[in-house]
């Protein structure tokens, strides 16, 4: 990493709209500071856009009279309750605010707050490396302050706190969740006496909303490498608090000399692998989920050893409680997720055998548009060791992969609607909706599936026909 000199960052502060700050700085007569994410990004070349001013005095004046110089039609957002305003300009974000103090009751993570100095600003920092501070004023422009040596954590890639780290957790637990993901971000190791404090105050997690624990959540599971972070989580005692399904799946079992995997750590390597293919943040929750049913399902068979039957099942019917608690979105995104643990074990059990067509009909048709996320999270569901095994099922993957093309171009499958409907046989027959309408369409849906008859109305027509008179039913003829 080249740390910047002061003269670097001058340039960069005679850049863009950044003049017309320290103007309006100076006129206003108030010290500002660039803080926090935007002065560690710029130190670490990350591309940002959310710019953060602490100025000791009024943040809203300054974002007022700075929303003026850059013109009239610049709106500035201003949250009096929280003394902060927002400024947004060429696709820019400044959040302004007062310079302050804080302290904190125990049961609460919503602090007292007061005016103070960007010496009390840099204190309440949560991380070193988010208390530099670098000063917009014209005498001072580009001046680093650095009161907590958080530029040598940058350099040595260091997550620590600026004060006593049981403090800065107890006061706002969430820090313990973003301590956690600015480690796997960045990929930098949390410092030791940090992370004990981690595990000392885990219980205090309690205390942050769920809304607020899942948007930190979510971030560590968009990172490169997801099992980071998650480890992290599961080591510091965290992930028993937000996910214990997941940290369940740490357990290892010998019966008669036979063990099972260690069913945590083959699910982070799968999150890992979907992470290095997709962005889909949903199939990366399908990934972490997909094995959660297998604590419940775990069974031991005389002369078979260690079995999970239907922890699929099982797991799907998990997944909608767990997205419940998280606050998650009970939307199509959960059916996706549910979906994904249902049906992860089904092109493993086609690749496992011959490959047959009408498996992979039936494969299709429940997956529908999801078949390709489905596919990929199921390849990187084979972790096995064994290389050979390993390198069979992925070939026979591969021929899945193909049949999937060749059924959907010959029979449309996916999201398939028989071609005779339910209002059509009940038309043909004169029947109000019954269970023998839904005998015949079940028929009907299966023979498609199986290949027996095409994926075409006059087939289909004429296997209605002889399903119902097998069944004792007449046509009406008009």
């Amino acid at each position: 990493m080249i740390i910047p000199q002061r003269k670097d960052i001058i340039k960069i502060l005679e850049r863009e709209t950044f003049p017309l700050l320290t103007e309006t700085c100076d006129e206003l007569g108030v010290e500002a500071y660039l803080v926090g994410g935007y002065v560690r990004d710029l130190i670490l070349q990350r591309p940002t856009n959310d710019i953060d001013v602490v100025v000791v005095g009024s943040g809203i004046d300054t974002a007022e009279a700075f929303a003026k110089r850059l013109g009239r039609k610049v709106q500035v957002h201003v949250f009096r309750r929280f003394g902060t305003a927002q400024v947004k300009f060429r696709g820019q974000e400044y959040e302004f605010v007062g310079a302050r103090r804080e302290s904190y009751d125990r049961d609460s993570r919503k602090p007292h707050v007061e005016d103070g100095t960007i010496d009390d600003d840099q204190r309440r920092r949560d991380f070193t490396i988010n208390a530099l501070a670098i000063s917009l004023n014209k005498k001072r422009l580009g001046e680093l302050v650095d009161p907590f040596n958080g530029l040598l954590d940058l350099e040595d890639g260091i997550i620590a706190t600026p004060l006593d780290p049981d403090i800065t957790f107890s006061d706002d637990p969430l820090r313990m969740m973003r301590c956690v993901r600015f480690a796997a971000q960045l990929k930098f190791q949390i410092e030791e006496e940090t992370f004990q404090a981690l595990e000392r105050n885990r219980e205090r997690i309690r205390i942050v909303s769920a809304e607020r624990i899942i948007v930190e959540l979510n971030k560590i599971m968009q990172c490169d490498r997801p099992s980071y972070g998650l480890m992290e989580l599961h080591r510091c005692g965290l992930l028993e608090l937000i996910l214990p399904e997941v940290a369940k799946l740490d357990c290892v079992e010998t019966r008669q000399g036979r063990s099972h995997k260690n069913n945590f750590y083959h699910t982070l390597e799968v999150v890992d692998t979907v992470a290095s293919q997709s962005d889909n943040l949903y199939l990366r929750w399908g990934a972490l989920l997909h094995d959660i049913g297998k604590p419940q399902s775990k069974r031991w068979e005389q002369g078979v050893g260690w079995t999970f039957h239907n922890h699929n099942y099982l797991g799907a019917r998990m997944v909608k409680p767990l997205f419940r608690r998280l606050k998650l979105p009970l939307d199509e995104r959960l059916h996706y997720v549910t979906k994904m643990v249902d049906l992860h074990m089904r092109p493993i059990a086609i690749a496992d055998d011959e490959v047959t067509d009408s498996a992979v009909r039936r494969l299709l048709f429940e997956a529908g548009d999801d078949i390709d996320d489905l596919m990929t999270l199921c390849e990187a569901d084979i972790t096995s060791k064994n290389e050979q095994r390993k390198k069979s099922f992925l070939q026979n993957f591969k021929i899945v992969r193909q049949k999937l093309i060749e059924i959907e171009e010959k029979d449309r499958i996916r999201n398939f609607q028989p071609p005779v409907t339910g209002n059509e046989i009940m038309e043909l027959f004169n029947l109000p909706p019954c269970p023998e309408i839904g005998t015949i369409k079940t028929a009907l849906k299966d023979a498609i599936l199986d290949g027996k008859i095409p994926n075409e109305h006059d087939a289909a027509l004429a296997f209605v026909m002889d399903k119902a008179f097998s069944m004792g039913l007449t046509p009406t003829h008009k």
